[in-house]
């Protein structure tokens, strides 16, 4: 039990025990004593000033008193107007740093076989180009997210939705064609996502060539592009994909093969894995048949021109187009099949899609038309809406020079690591060298594109992102290692403190501090924040080498204190190494 919950505890029991009211535990929530008063935690009497009948001093001086006397956490107390300011027993904290130390997953629940079965989307891929910084950020958010829900006893499936058909692939499949001589990753020495993305630029290229050429022939820019042979190649081969015309398809499964065995390499490095992946050319005709269906039902109807649409006015939308006349569907369509195909595999009681900001408005509607469809999560789908990133100026340019190539910024993490550790790296073999400076460099990446909040744009700046002081996964990852270090040179540890020790003020904030990990877990979890655990993983970090500093470990003298300290380092560096890795984050043993 967390000292808060020992205090709201005690608090309503005090206010039946003064006053004979009924108040729910969770309705009183201790607050940390601000820095100019003394005290560790303050309740705030105001709500209760109806039951007592007496002024807000004289209540929490009543309160206060109780508690003194009744509960053994709290030492004493002050009052300052209508806040009732405990100071927390320094005997209660060795207790819990004992029971801490005793709890193997402290902080982490394990889910029961009936756990609710939340599935989270993320990643979401095209087959016609590499991963890229905006995608690292969606299968970073997206993988720590995951976690999260796992740590707080939910069951969780992770599942990624490709890509795989439409007029852009075609166009890398037609560019490969024409000009790829038989070229693969093989021959190329390139992977297979990234082949297939210079082939897709190498599309445009020619594509833009061919329409100056008509332009300068007198065309308008929209008589060039409906003149376009290039464009009416890619187009023919589309139709000649939905015909399931053999040649097309045997190019498409090859080319692909190539791009998936890129992506696997990239997911890898990442950290990030799914346990289901679906593919948008197994769901569209899904989605297409569920549509249709709504006809009959009177959810969707066609227009005259043969197109289908959603009257979605009366849910304070407009009307949203579901297929067009032609009869192809549109990404709408996609989702709702890949939501049925979903639904036949998993029990979801919850579907959290880990999609951009620029995405609100479709998820709006999806949620609506899946819900009239039947599905019973539809309703109260999740969509974990997050901002973009973007680098400074002029940085990490991809391959392509157009967006920045997720396996370039993460090779230059990673060199970045090797440059800025250096010296620290100077006594190891190269093997564990190369190991650290790729879980600093991946690190580094991981811990400053989720310290902020999701919902906010971001500029990532990797320089910054090594730097080993200040808030970042560097200054995490050494300050383990420092622990580590620590507990090594210790030698054997004692199971737990003598509960007569007393810890100072410092220790027992840090105490304190790491007893405050469930609850950052559950609040994380309820809001679907891994910046939450970021930020919790920064303050104990800042807190434990402040303490490092001010105080001896390894040399203090009194075996009792030295024991209490080399306790408290192990649980810091436990909690610290346990938080990280909601982050997909590791941490070294040294550095």
């Amino acid at each position: 039990m967390t000292i808060e919950s020992i205090i709201s505890e005690g608090v309503s029991k005090a206010l039946k025990a003064l006053y004979g009211v009924e108040v729910e535990e969770r309705d009183i929530v201790p607050q940390a004593t601000r820095k100019d008063f003394e005290g560790n935690f303050t309740v705030v009497v105001f709500p209760f000033l109806k039951a007592s009948h007496k002024s807000p001093e004289a209540t929490a001086e009543e309160i206060g008193r109780w508690l003194q006397e009744n509960e053994d956490a709290i030492e004493k107390f002050n009052v300052v107007k209508g806040f009732l300011n405990l100071v927390v027993n320094p005997h209660f904290w060795t207790k819990l740093l004992n029971e801490i130390s005793q709890a193997k997953d402290y902080g982490f629940k394990t889910a029961p076989k009936d756990a609710p079965l939340v599935m989270v989307e993320y990643s979401s891929p095209n087959t016609n180009k590499p991963l890229h910084l905006g995608h690292v950020r969606n299968n970073l958010l997206g993988y720590s997210l995951a976690k999260i829900l796992e740590a707080n006893g939910f069951r969780v499936v992770k599942t990624n939705i490709v890509n795989d058909r439409g007029i852009h692939i075609c166009k890398s499949m037609l560019a490969w064609k024409k000009w790829g001589g038989g070229e693969t990753p093989e021959t190329s020495g390139k992977k297979g996502d990234h082949l297939i993305g210079d082939y897709y630029v190498e599309f445009d290229k020619h594509y833009k060539e061919e329409l100056k050429a008509l332009e300068n022939e007198g065309l308008s820019t929209e008589e060039a592009e409906a003149q376009s042979s290039l464009m009416a190649e890619a187009r023919e081969m589309l139709r000649k994909w939905e015909k399931g015309d053999p040649e097309v398809r045997d190019l498409w499964q090859t080319m692909n093969g190539w791009v998936y065995a890129g992506f696997d390499e990239t997911y890898k490095r990442l950290g990030v894995d799914f346990d289901k992946i679906y593919y948008e050319s197994d769901t569209y005709l899904e989605g297409k048949d569920l549509v249709l269906g709504g006809i009959d039902s009177g959810i969707m109807y066609r227009k005259d021109d043969g197109s289908v649409w959603a009257d979605l006015t009366s849910d304070g939308l407009d009307h949203k187009l579901l297929l067009r006349s032609d009869g192809t569907s549109v990404y709408m369509t996609q989702d709702i099949g890949t939501a049925k195909l979903r639904y036949q595999d998993f029990p979801i009681d919850k579907m959290i899609y880990v999609v951009g900001n620029e995405q609100n408005y479709h998820f709006q509607v999806l949620s609506l038309i899946l819900d009239k469809l039947g599905f019973k999560w539809g309703k109260d789908l999740v969509h974990f809406s997050y901002g973009m990133v973007e680098l400074p100026e002029g940085k990490m340019k991809s391959r392509e020079g157009t967006v920045v190539d997720a396996d370039d910024l993460i090779d230059r993490m990673i060199s970045s690591a090797k440059d800025a550790s250096a010296e620290r790296f100077a006594d190891m073999a190269p093997e564990e060298s190369e190991e650290v400076a790729r879980m600093v460099g991946l690190g580094a990446l991981k811990y400053f594109l989720l310290k902020v909040d999701p919902k906010k744009n971001m500029l990532f700046n990797p320089k910054e992102s090594i730097d080993f002081n200040g808030n970042t996964g560097p200054f995490l990852q050494y300050t383990y290692a420092r622990i580590r270090s620590v507990v090594r040179r210790a030698g054997h540890l004692p199971e737990e403190v003598d509960p007569s020790v007393t810890p100072n003020e410092k220790e027992s904030a840090l105490i304190q501090r790491i007893a405050d990990f469930p609850a950052v877990v559950e609040e994380a979890g309820k809001t679907y924040s891994p910046a939450l655990i970021a930020n919790y993983c920064y303050e104990l970090a800042k807190e434990y080498n402040q303490f490092y500093h001010d105080y001896p470990i390894l040399k203090e003298e009194n075996k009792e204190i030295r024991d209490l300290r080399l306790v408290l380092s192990r649980e810091v560096g436990r909690i610290l190494k346990n938080a990280a890795s909601l982050l997909g984050m590791e941490m070294p043993e040294r550095m």
